[in-house]
Parts: structure tokens; sequence; C-alpha cells
């Protein structure tokens, strides 16, 4: 750790504290005196050491002075003064100029003549001075020293080559024998064995012996270096696990195999793990090899291994039944460090396969006294995700004396842990929901507060039975919270669920004490509270109650809180004002908005009209607020616009430069917005306006294992239609050059003509690039739907898999992909609206058409659901899109189709084990023929 500055306060103050950096280096003068005193030097090169470590700013000059000083301390033997002119070599290395002038002296030391003890050292300091450029002149001495006998020379070679291989790729690449055999290399002889750890501080200028190490570390070092060599080349990394694996099958952890150190294990099950991860064929063959190194005579090993088949994806329980097995066992070690790994692996698994975590239950619940806190705490939140519901009331009598004794970070651990068990079980709600709101009245901490406050939002949500006791808490809570903004949550949720209870009023009181006794932030947040309860409380009592403290609110001194009064007793005066300002929870989509607003008065044409805000899709605040905190991992986001050529016809020429597309979005652009983004930065496609709609994800036209990845977007504009075929080259020795798309329909009148092509000029190995494939519909009163077939065509030219160099030459080359389907679901936009029966009546009966369907497909409801929803290409409204039932459910839907057009569907479903689940499905809009287009998606 470098530290910034002296810590004056940390009470460990050391003998060095008061060291000043202009005395040490007027003290290196002892570094020129002769004879050269070994003890003052090593204790002069200790302060300097210790003044780096602190962070001691040094310029560049004093550095290099001071470097150039040090090394005229090789003229002595003491071994440990040349450990120490090791060390302060390095450090001064990245400050210093000129180091490359020690090389001399430092490959003088490597030399295999020189005492075992110089030799690691010299290796170590050497290649930290070490650029690209010098790599070949030493890469005799490190080839050698990678196979050296001496496990401290062999890792240190190994070791330097790691960090030195993101300079040097090319040299270090053909080290993979050598390597190899330093994995293979038998143990050390107790003659001759070294460490560079050990020293001594003995002045004999005599060879100087240790003794033999026996942790085997290199083959842990040598493993790391050559897969970082062969990591591109699966197949090779496979053989190697098979073939270090395979030595010890016989018995896992015997003697007899070719690795003998733990850690180089842990790595190799590691490697074994990415591949059963990233090659489905060898899934089977990796399994066996973990379930194996279970049975290693080292705990570390046991434990990777199991962690290993813990995290594989789609597990099964058969699958997790040995490596459980082995957790439970150090669920009961007396080592604190294996009780934490453990317990921790099985919290991790319990959010997913809690069933198969059971059987630990009994040897959980002992850990809970335990007197680790973390490990106490990991049981308990464990327990609370395994534990049935008979376990609940003993598990929440132990947390409530166990949660004193635990800080605010485990403390919202385990309140996350009951808001799920809560869900799980709605019947022990009362039980739960009386613990959180003893917890709510502790000490503590903002986020532990907002933890427990966010819980029971979550109960009052999911739970209705314990809406008006959880209310209830969150009043008394706000009479004494702290904290302004879960006031104005806590506030927020009143009016919002407070005037939907049977007695409102109650919940006024404390609303009002707000506005009397908080700050002008809470004052505002209870007068908006206050107002919602005049709108949605029908008794005309309550109204009139509300505006008598409303205009009591007139006279505060707070702007914001007179205005809101001011706002607020107008719309109680106006009911249709009043349904529309404060009834309605819905917004507008803020990034569709920007986009559409930008382009409105970019464009010099729109002027003329107004602006139209019926084709902004509209959105819940709760959708809004997931939108924004939704992680930017969309497959285009790592993908390269390519740059387009004139060659084939009906292949446009384009000027586009390639443009890397941003990793991490800006938070709060959505994904649409993002694909605005990339297509304005081509000309052609600019040019046809304003984009209606991108597929929500990328339709996957290849499996993920074959040579080439292809997936394709399609944009819907008002004219045209785009396809964005994003292509990944997986093969390493191999350049595609001039890659395009043919696209031929599956009928001539499917109502599109291709306007142009723009092709990606090459493709590397790894290096995802887009063809751009654009039609013109032909009928612009008609939505084309219909099938592609897809072809890419390319130039292929065979590369050096290690260099990267292609031939000069090429031969083209084609290769079919999966077919594209243009369906209705492109042709609609979804939205949110918040009153769907009341936008359901005023679009009649007039465009309404009705159809009744059977998904024998569909094996539930919440499978129904997620088809439909991606058949219309529409938005589930009023939390319908997930069924509260197994046998009946009602889906409603809302969207914009093409042209702005509102749409809506109703619906009905059934289901039934033997027959599936059968289906009424509406849909109105002001147009029959949209509604019947619609209707048609499912058929």
């Amino acid at each position: 750790m470098n530290l910034s500055k002296k810590d004056e306060d940390s009470g460990d103050l050391g003998i060095f504290y008061h060291l000043d950096k202009t005395t040490v280096l007027q003290e290196a003068r002892v570094f020129n005196e002769t004879p050269i005193v070994p003890r003052k030097c090593r204790l002069l090169l200790t302060k300097i050491i210790y003044l780096l470590y602190i962070g001691e700013p040094m310029a560049t000059t004093e550095a290099t002075e001071l470097f150039f000083s040090v090394t005229k301390l090789f003229q002595s033997k003491d071994i440990a003064l040349r450990q120490m002119v090791y060390l302060v070599i390095k450090e001064l290395s990245s400050i210093a100029e000129d180091v490359i002038m020690v090389t001399s002296s430092l490959m003088k030391d490597m030399q295999p003549k020189s005492d075992v003890i110089y030799r690691a050292n010299a290796i170590r300091a050497l290649c930290k001075i070490t650029d690209a450029s010098m790599l070949p002149s030493v890469e005799r001495f490190l080839k050698a020293a990678v196979v050296d006998k001496t496990p401290s020379i062999s890792s240190a070679a190994i070791v330097s080559s790691y960090h030195l291989f993101p300079a040097g790729k090319d040299v270090i690449k053909r080290w993979a024998n050598e390597v190899h055999e330093a994995i293979n290399s038998k143990p050390a002889s107790l003659v001759g064995s070294a460490s560079s750890y050990l020293t001594s501080f003995s002045t004999s200028s005599s060879s100087y012996n240790t003794p033999p190490s026996s942790s085997n570390i290199n083959q842990y070092h040598a493993l790391g270096l050559l897969y970082l060599i062969r990591q591109h080349d699966r197949m090779a990394v496979t053989k190697l696990i098979q073939q270090l694996a395979g030595s010890s099958r016989g018995g896992f952890g015997s003697s007899s195999g070719i690795l003998r150190n733990t850690f180089a294990y842990c790595l190799l099950i590691r490697f074994a793990a990415k591949i059963l991860d990233e090659d489905p064929n060898s899934r089977q063959p990796m399994y066996d090899l973990l379930e194996g190194w279970l049975r290693h005579k080292s705990d570390i090993v046991n434990f990777e291994a199991a962690k290993a088949i813990c995290n594989i994806k789609d597990v099964t329980s058969k699958e997790l039944y040995p490596a459980i097995n082995v957790l439970q066992l150090f669920l009961s070690s007396p080592r604190f460090t294996l009780r934490f790994a453990a317990i921790r692996t099985l919290n991790k698994l319990a959010m997913t396969h809690p069933t198969a975590v059971q059987p630990c239950n009994l040897d959980m619940e002992n850990l809970i006294t335990d007197q680790n806190r973390s490990v106490a705490t990991f049981a308990i939140t464990t327990l609370l995700k395994t534990g049935n519901e008979a376990s609940v009331d003993r598990l929440m009598k132990q947390i409530t004396g166990f949660m004193s004794e635990i800080s605010d970070e485990f403390k919202v651990i385990v309140v996350d842990a009951i808001r799920s068990l809560c869900l799980k079980f709605p019947t022990k709600q009362a039980v739960m929901l009386g613990f959180l709101s003893g917890v709510l009245r502790d000490e503590g901490g903002y986020e532990f507060k907002r933890a427990v406050v966010e819980a029971i939002f979550d109960l009052v949500k999911f739970i209705p039975e314990s809406k008006e006791a959880a209310l209830a808490h969150l009043c008394e809570f706000i009479e004494d919270c702290e904290f302004t903004k879960l006031s104005v949550r806590v506030l927020h949720l009143l009016g919002v669920e407070g005037p939907k209870t049977a007695t409102p009023t109650k919940y006024i009181r404390y609303i009002y004490n707000r506005v009397i006794l908080e700050n002008s932030i809470v004052r505002a947040a209870a007068v908006s509270a206050l107002a919602k309860f005049g709108v949605s409380v029908e008794d005309p009592e309550v109204k009139k109650s509300i505006k008598v403290l409303l205009t009591r609110c007139l006279d505060d001194n707070d702007d914001e809180v007179r205005d809101r009064a001011t706002l607020y007793l107008r719309l109680l005066d106006e009911d249709e004002n009043a349904e529309k300002y404060l009834k309605d929870d819905s917004t507008y989509s803020l990034a569709a908005l920007e986009r559409q607003l930008v382009q409105y008065v970019s464009s010099s044409e729109s002027a003329e009209k107004p602006f139209d805000l019926s084709a902004i899709p509209k959105i819940t605040k709760s959708q809004a607020e997931a939108e924004n905190l939704r992680p930017r991992s969309f497959d285009l986001a790592t993908q390269t616009i390519g740059v387009s050529s004139p060659a084939v016809s009906g292949i446009i020429p384009a000027t586009i430069s390639t443009a890397s597309r941003d990793a991490t979005p800006t938070p709060g652009i959505d994904q649409q917005q993002l694909y605005t983004q990339q297509l304005e930065k081509i000309p052609e496609i600019a040019a046809f306006g304003t984009l209606f709609k991108s597929s929500v994800k990328p339709v996957e036209l290849t499996e993920s294992e074959t040579e080439y990845v292809v997936s394709c977007v399609k944009h819907v504009f008002n004219e045209h239609i785009v396809f964005q075929f994003n292509i990944n080259n997986t093969l390493n020795d191999q350049l595609l050059e001039n890659v395009s798309v043919v696209m031929q329909p599956e009928s001539d009148d499917i109502g599109l003509e291709e306007e142009f092509v723009i092709p990606a000029s090459k493709l590397a190995y790894d290096q995802p690039g887009s063809v751009y494939v654009a039609f013109k519909r032909t009928n612009l009163d008609e939505c084309p739907l219909g099938s592609f077939s897809n072809t890419l065509k390319f130039v292929v030219k065979d590369c050096d898999p290690t260099s990267g160099e292609p031939d000069e030459e090429g031969y083209e080359d084609e290769y079919l992909v999966e077919d594209v389907e243009l369906v209705t679901g492109d042709y609609v936009l979804p939205t949110y609206i918040s009153d769907f029966q009341g936008a359901w009546d005023k679009l009649g009966e007039d465009g309404q058409v009705v159809e009744t369907f059977a998904l024998t497909a569909s094996k539930s409801l919440k499978a129904a659901c997620t088809t439909l929803i991606e058949l219309l290409g529409m938005s589930a409204v009023e939390n319908t899109g997930t069924p509260q039932s197994s046998s009946v459910h009602t889906l409603l839907l809302s969207g914009i189709f093409f042209g702005g057009v509102e749409v809506l569907a109703k619906s009905r479903m059934t289901f039934s084990p033997s027959t599936g689940v059968t289906m009424e499905l509406s849909v109105r809009s002001s147009s029959q023929e949209i509604s019947r287009t619609v209707i048609s998606a499912v058929v």
C-alpha cells in the first residue's frame, strides 16, 4: 500500500517516523565511502524504502543521483546488503532516468556461476527496468532461468515474464515449451536449493546455501504464464487441463502427480470452470474433473472445486450434491476461515438453489452462535433463504438478540434476507413486520434504516394484509426520523397508499405533524401527500378538512411549500385536472422525449407543424427509475460500425469512419437512444429521419460456438427498414474483408425494395463489426411482413494466429445464416398508461377485434404472457405481466402502432394441464384494420 501522507494519528509511528528526505539524501554519501560499511548502508537503504513507501515525493534528478549512488554498492559481497540494493533499484527504476546503465551488473549476477541468492533478485530487478526493445537481448538468460532447478530462480523468471507479457507477447510466446517444462519439473533436491527471501547477515563472500523449498510455488507461477500464452487457444487449454489432471487421476492429490502445489491446482480448477462455462461440449468431462478434485487431500483445493461447481450455469441438484457435501463438512471445521468460506458460498448458492442447501440447515443453525460475527451473519441469512415456514418463528427469536452485536453493514444483509423471506411466506408477515418495526427504532445509519424502510415498502406492495400495520409503523418512524430522504419517501407512500385503506383519516394527523415540525423539504412532501388524500378519498368531509390544512400552509415561510399548497387547492376544485396531475402515475420516457425534441429542433421541415407529444411512449415512474438503474450491457455495446467501401453492385460507397461503441453508455439513455446515436453517425441512414423502433434485443442467427457469430437488429423508420447484422469472427487464423450480407425475401411482393448495403471493411479475430442493409417501403399504407434468407459474403485472408499478420491475397467465400422475420411486433412501440379501463372505454368497440386461441405449447400462464408480450411488442400495464393465479389471468397490454396510433389489448386466459392455455384476445384501436393486423401476430 502506498500512503499519500504520514498518518500522525495511527499510533504506530515506527522508528523512522521523523525521517526527513533531505537528511536521508545527504546521508547517501555513505555509499561512496571506502571500505563500504554494510550495516550502515543497509540502514540507510531501509530509510529510503520507508520514504518511498509512505509516498514521499522524489524529483527525477534526486532519484537518478540516488540510483547511481546505490549501484556503487555492487562492489560489496555482503548478501543482505545486496538484497537491499536490488529492492531499492526496483523501487527507483520507475522514477530515475538512465536506469538501463545498471543492466550489465544485474546480468552478471544472473549468470549460472553467481551465488544462488543473487540470481533470483537480479532477475526481478532486471525485468523491472527491461522494456520490449531490450527483451530479445535477455531472452536467452530468462529462458534458462525458467527451467532452472532452483525453485526461487525459476519462480523469479516466470513471474517477471508474466509481468513483461503485455509488452513482449511475441517473444514470451516462444517460451511455451520451457514454461511447460517448469510445470513438469521434479522436486528440488536438498543440495543447492535456495530461497530469495531467506537472508543471512553474514559478511562472508562464500557460497550461500539455504534449506530447500518444498512449496513448489514455481508450478503455480508457470501454470499462470502458460495459460496467458495459450488463452486464445481453447483446444490447447483443454488439453493442458486434461494432461495435468490426468496425471493424478488414480488418486487426486497424490504425490505421484505432476502438480504438487495446491495453488496450482486451484488455478487449474478455475481454468476448467472457464472452459466448462464457454464450451457446452466440454461440460461433462470438465465436471468429472471438478468432482474428482473434491477428494483432494488439500482443503483449499476441495473448496475451490466445490465453489466452481456451485457457480456452474444451469447446474442441477444432482451435480451440486457432492459439492454441498464437502461444504457441509467445512461448516463444522475448527478453522474459522474454512467455516466462513463454506457459509459464504452456500449463502450465494441459496439465492438460486435453496432446496439443494437445505440439508445443511442443522449445521448452519449451530453457526448462529459462532464467535465470528461474519460467519454467524451469513449463517442466519442463509437459513432465512432455505428455512421452511415452521422454522421462521425460531429464527426470528434468534435474530432479535443477535442484531445488537453486529455492524450496520451486516444488519443490511440480514434485513434484505428477511425481506425475501416475507415475500416467500406471506402468512408470517406479522412476525417479520414486528421485527422490522423493532429494528427501525434502534440506532443505525442511513443505509441500514433505508434497507428496513425498503423492506416495509415491499410488504405494503406485495402483501395487502400487512398494509395498514406497515403504514402505522412508518407513521411512528417519521415522528422521530433524522433522515430527510427517508421521511420524504415515507410521506409519498402514505399519500399513495393511505387513501386506499379502510380508515384513511388516521394518517392525516401524522402527515400534518410533518408540516409543523420538519424542514422545508419534508414540509413540501407532506403538502403533496395531504393533497392526494383530498383527491382520492371520496368522503367530502375529508376533502373539506384537507382544504383547511392546505390553506394554513399558504403562510409557510418557504416558497416551495406555499406554491404546492396553492396549486393543490386549485386542483381540489377541478376534478379533471386533479385526476390528471395527482392520480396519474405515468411519465414520458425522457430519453425518447429528448431524442424527438432534438430531431424536431434540428429539422427545418418540422418547424411548420407542432411537436407531436402523442408519439412519445409513456412509462410508470417505477419503470423510469428501473431504467436509470439498469446496467447497460447490451450486445451492441462492444461492437464496431464497419467502414464501408464501394464494391459489388448494390453496395453504395459511404464515408463512415470506424467508431468504437461505448461499452458503458451514459446512465439514463435507453437502448433505442443508444441505437439512434450510432445510426446518426451514418449519413445514409441518418437521412431516413426519425427512428420509430429498434428491436428490444438482437435476434441470434447462429449458435454461439460457430466460426462466425451473427445477430440481427431491426430498425423501423417512417419509409425504410434497416437490418443491422452484428458479426463476430471467432477464428484466430482468418481475417475477413469486405463483409456484406445478401438478403433474399421469401416472396417478391413483400412490399420492400433494397436500397443499399453498407459492408464492414474488415473483421479481425474477436473484433465485432456491423453490416447494414436498408430497404425502402414501396407502399407506405402497408406494413411489410415476411421472412428473409441471409448469406454472408466476404473475402477470407489466412493469417498467423500469433502475430495476426494476414496474407496478401485472399479468396471469396460465403456463409449461410438463419432467416430473419419482420413481424407485427416490430411496428408496435410499447408504452404505459395509468388508467387502462378509461382508455379502453374511450376507444370503444368500433375498432375492436376479438379472437380465441389455444396455446397448447405454453406450459403455464406465465409462459403464455411472456410469449404474447413478445409477439405483440406491447407493454404489460397495471402489474398484469405476472399472473397471480395458476389457472386464470387477465393480461392488459398497451402500445403505439406505427404512425402514432394507440393500441390496447386485453387477454383473458385459462390454464389446464391437459389442454394448455386457452385465450380470448381483444384488441382495440381507432382503426379496425390496425386491430386486425395486431391480432394476426398471434395466428
